[in-house]
């Protein structure tokens, strides 16, 4: 090997003179060096490994000094990128030879090399450095193992997403993670030094959070969590902060999350007293990430409140005041842990009991101190008038202080006030004043955003994005529950804002007029199709920066409902101001088809997409919008596809059980298992005596049971009642939503109410929906339990039941069975229906065998009420799993698929073949079980599938002997595919 100076001639000696004399010098021993150990590897390469310990050492000794003369100015310089691959060549040899004497001293020099050099010029030579140091870590020797850990935690904090893949096999085969864990549980022991489980903490935290795979192994290890747990009792502030990273990458996982909530008490005490202002900042940094990462929905939000709410809340508070000790421009240090604490405070748009302990530390004063340094200084009146207060907040903003918290100020308040009650009164808690011009400043900053978008050119994107938080508090300030909040940002928006914007105009009465005339409806229903029909689909964190975590990007085994508002932002707040707009043009309806051409909808196709969007969309605040605008076109309720089912039954006396009769004689027949979930109100009251009467003026119906006859009861209803509001009311409970004129609305109101049918008067009244409200859901699951038990007329049993312990909780029968309503399964299913109606033996038994398990037939039924499959284990808890439990897990789902054909369930076979083909597609070693099974039950279709998945392992498997399991027919099968596979491009495994 030669110099690397003596590669360039000429060259290299103009760029030489750019270094200093002694660089050089030591670059031309570091060759020296390098040279005693070069040997020929092949006909064309050269390769250091020399087995010569002093050898090794020299040169160790030579790339540390040449590493120490390295400054600033020349580290891109081309004699050090030039000497690079020959120095890491070297170390990859010394490390992989693994002589004690001199590893310690090798490993340390690693170090020096990953954190002198830039990581531009080591990136084309990090991967290789990989092996070689995590092969070291199992090592006793403590010094060494420190070293690796540490060389190989900056490696793979550095690298590049494209080798994450090639690094990752790496790490499997060296079980890497294994001798870590390993090595913390030698430090849980108190015989090695501290230093050793921070670097070992340190660099399982980035496998952790980088890779997913190994999370399940990890946190599923009891005595490596056990041992966590005694940790991180220590005072130590450096153990305390890996413990914490370690702990947060834990929580990327949501089982992990989960787990540590449930059985972590103790973690969670210790996690709020690290945000504590008592500790240093990198413990408080690390102590709010860890809760980030444990209250990512509101689940487990909710869970870790119901442990520690109030010190929970106060911690948060303290880490958000602490701006105010800044002098100047804050230190970057210090404003990334306001970031921290401020997207922790993020919990807000979750209802809770926490939204009162924000509002009792005053968060309305500490979100005020996040906009001006001096805001707390300044002395105001507990009084000012509204001029008095625009000017004071136009003086806050203009500080242009911590902006980049700006977006956190404006979403946390937005939250606030939508999870207001309606009589919150700010004086309970402090000066009013606070939350008036702290309202103020939102309008003000939103108003700013308006004149801005009417002049936004390409270079003002960014900003544009940064102003969305403010309109969006606006909007859920004037909607806000809180008659006071609500009014106060109607009257101070009114007075400063200028004639611009559309949405959040629509909620000040002053503009409405306006915008109707302004064509306002029709730009409206423009939007709306453009959505509809460009498929077009925007979440609120593509435009709001302050919502994206790259830290969270990489999560697992969360389950993650939707947020409210959904992934259609565009469409949501479209159909939002439509609506608002609607309510003050009574001739919308009329008019429609004016504004109806290529741009827009008719009335029937907007009242269809509008269905559309409530029986298919998973996002609670479009669906309720949905719901909304139809209510303006005389529909009211909440379309499903569970609705479409049980309307079927509507006005059929089949298996109807119950007679609502009215004061002029005219009866109607209906089910009382769907009155008992849907309509409770109007069945007589547990316990009631027979023909004991219950009407007081106020109520709207009387009891009495009938022990004999067709029907087991019947409910006369008041005089009050009207039929055709009455039968309204059964169109809502069977299908879900009403349709009616104006005049009808009015005694259904009255209906509504009585029967204690608030989502249905909300919309009878249309009254604006309510952030964050859920969707009102179709579900007859509770007909399965008590409620549903008296309606109960046939039962359900499997026809292969695995032995098992079993008590049913309504009846002495020791087999395992469902108590079911003949009303459900004949609405569900044609063959249910027909077999009911058949008149054959099996019409008139009480017991029905389905031909499927037991497993398989609670999940039938679970569909039958509820239109959902609950789907099996996923994530981490099923990559872990064994295949043969993995089988048993899937097989239900096959054996649905099956019944669905033969049961005609269309919907049911979609959704049993979806959750196989997402199995299979991420555990493909099951396809060839999966290949047989489906065969034998004769669902070709589904083994074709399986069969494609097998395809890329058809040579493996069949030299391995693994396909003579199959039948010469299903071997074909995949031969077939497999062959077809290389026809298109792809490619075989051996």
């Amino acid at each position: 090997m030669r110099s690397s100076s003596s590669k360039h001639g000429h060259g290299a000696s103009e760029n030489n003179r750019s270094i200093s004399g002694h660089m050089y010098t030591l670059h031309q021993r570091l060759y020296h060096a390098l040279n005693l150990g070069t040997r020929s590897y092949d006909d064309k390469t050269r390769k250091w490994m020399s087995t010569d310990i002093e050898v090794q050492r020299h040169v160790v000794r030579t790339i540390a000094g040449f590493l120490d003369s390295i400054s600033g100015d020349t580290l891109h310089h081309p004699l050090v990128k030039d000497s690079v691959a020959d120095m890491v060549g070297a170390l990859v040899w010394i490390l992989h030879f693994k002589n004690v004497a001199i590893l310690n001293i090798a490993a340390k020099v690693v170090v020096k090399l990953v954190n002198v050099l830039p990581s531009s010029v080591m990136q084309p030579y990090l991967l290789d450095l990989v092996h070689p140091l995590s092969s070291l870590l199992y090592l006793q020797q403590v010094e060494v193992a420190v070293s690796c850990a540490t060389a190989l935690n900056l490696i793979l904090s550095n690298q590049s997403s494209k080798s994450e893949k090639a690094i990752w096999g790496i790490l499997k085969k060296t079980e890497t993670v294994a001798h870590i864990v390993s090595n913390i549980h030698d430090f849980s022991g108190g015989i090695i030094p501290s230093e050793y489980f921070q670097e070992m903490a340190s660099l399982l935290s980035t496998i952790l959070r980088r890779w997913p795979p190994p999370r399940y192994p990890v946190w599923s290890d009891v005595k490596l969590m056990k041992a966590l747990e005694s940790i991180h009792t220590t005072p130590n502030s450096s153990i305390k902060v890996a413990v914490l990273k370690l702990y947060s990458a834990l929580a990327l996982c949501g089982s992990a999350a989960m787990n540590l909530i449930e059985n972590g008490e103790a973690l969670l005490q210790m996690m709020v007293q690290c945000m504590d202002r008592s500790h240093p900042h990198s413990v408080q940094v690390e102590g709010f990430r860890l809760a980030q990462c444990l209250v990512r929905n509101e689940e487990t939000c909710l869970k870790v409140m119901s442990f520690c709410c109030e010190p929970f809340v106060k911690a948060i508070m303290c880490g958000i005041s602490q701006q105010r000790s800044l002098s100047g421009k804050a230190a970057d240090n210090q404003v990334s842990f306001l970031v921290e604490a401020c997207s922790l405070a993020l919990i807000t748009r979750w209802a809770g009991e926490h939204h009162f302990y924000f509002w009792k530390q005053g968060i309305d004063g500490v979100l005020l101190g996040l906009l001006s340094k001096d805001f707390h200084k300044n002395s105001y009146q507990e009084f000012a008038s509204l001029e008095q207060q625009i000017s004071i907040a136009q003086e806050i903003l203009s500080d242009n202080y911590l902006l980049v918290l700006r977006g956190y100020v404006w979403d946390i308040l937005g939250w606030l006030a939508t999870h207001c009650g309606e009589d919150f009164n700010p004086k309970i808690f402090r000066n009013e004043l606070y939350l008036d011009i702290l309202i103020t400043c939102t309008c003000l900053a939103f108003v700013d955003a308006i004149s801005k978008w009417r002049q936004v050119c390409q270079n003002d994107v960014v900003d544009t994005f940064k102003s969305e938080s403010a309109s969006r508090a606006v909007l859920m300030m004037i909607y806000s529950p809180s008659k006071y909040i609500a009014s106060s940002a109607r009257v101070i928006l009114s007075e400063i804002l200028k004639p611009n914007g559309l949405t959040c105009y629509c909620g000040l009465p002053q503009y409405r007029r306006h915008l109707i005339k302004s064509k306002g409806i029709e730009t409206l229903l423009v939007l709306v199709k453009c959505c509809l029909e460009n498929d077009i689909h925007i979440k609120r964190q593509s435009f709001a920066p302050h919502l994206q975590n790259s830290f969270h990007d990489r999560i697992c085994c969360w389950v993650c409902t939707e947020e409210w508002e959904g992934g259609d932002i565009p469409l949501l707040y479209s159909l939002w101001g439509l609506a608002e707009l609607m309510h003050n043009s009574g001739s919308i309806r009329n008019n429609l088809n004016i504004y109806a051409g290529e741009m827009t909808y008719t009335e029937t196709e907007l009242v269809s997409k509008l269905q559309e969007i409530c029986i298919h969309t998973s996002s609670p605040g479009l669906r309720w919008y949905a719901a909304y605008v139809l209510s303006y076109f005389g529909v009211y309720g909440f379309p499903s596809k569970l609705g479409k089912r049980i309307g079927k039954a509507l006005n059929e006396k089949e298996y109807a059980d119950m007679q609502l009769i009215l004061t002029k004689g005219q009866s109607l027949s209906v089910h009382g298992v769907v009155f008992a979930v849907r309509c409770s109100a109007l069945l007589p009251p547990k316990g009631l005596p027979i023909n004991e009467k219950t009407f007081d003026g106020s109520s709207i119906k009387d009891f009495t049971e009938k022990v004999h006859g067709e029907f087991q009861k019947e409910i006369r209803l008041s005089a009050h009642v009207d039929h055709d509001a009455l039968m309204k009311l059964l169109e809502y409970v069977y299908l879900g939503y009403a349709q009616a004129g104006e005049e009808l609305v009015k005694k259904l109101k009255t209906l509504a109410k009585r029967c204690n049918l608030r989502h249905l008067l909300q919309l009878l009244c249309r009254k604006h929906p309510k952030w964050s409200t859920p969707f009102p859901s179709s579900d007859l699951s509770l007909a399965l339990g008590p409620a549903g038990f008296q309606f109960s007329d046939i039962i359900l049993e499997a026809k292969v039941t695995e032995l098992m312990c079993w008590t049913c909780s309504f009846c002495s029968l020791s087999e395992p069975h469902i108590h079911v309503h003949k009303v459900i399964l004949s609405s569900s299913c044609d063959y249910m229906r027909a077999l009911f109606q058949s008149g054959m033996k099996e019409s008139h038994l009480g017991t029905i065998k389905a031909p499927v398990s037991w497993e398989a037939l609670v999940k039938l039924v679970n569909w039958f009420y509820s239109s959902e499959l609950s789907s099996p284990p996923s994530g981490c808890l099923w990559d872990y799993m064994e295949t043969e439990e993995k089988l048993r897990k899937l097989r239900p789902y096959v054996e649905l698929c099956w019944l669905a054909e033969f049961w005609f369930l269309e919907d049911l076979k979609e959704d049993c073949s979806n959750v196989i083909v997402s199995c299979l597609d991420s555990a493909r070693p099951l396809s060839i079980k999966i290949i047989q099974i489906a065969a034998d039950f004769s669902l070709w279709k589904l083994a074709e599938v399986a069969a494609n998945y097998t395809a890329p392992f058809y040579r493996q498997l069949h030299d391995s002997g693994e396909l003579e399991a199959l039948d010469d027919m299903l071997v074909d099968m995949v031969r077939v595919a497999s062959v077809r596979l290389s026809q298109e491009g792809g490619s075989n495994t051996r």
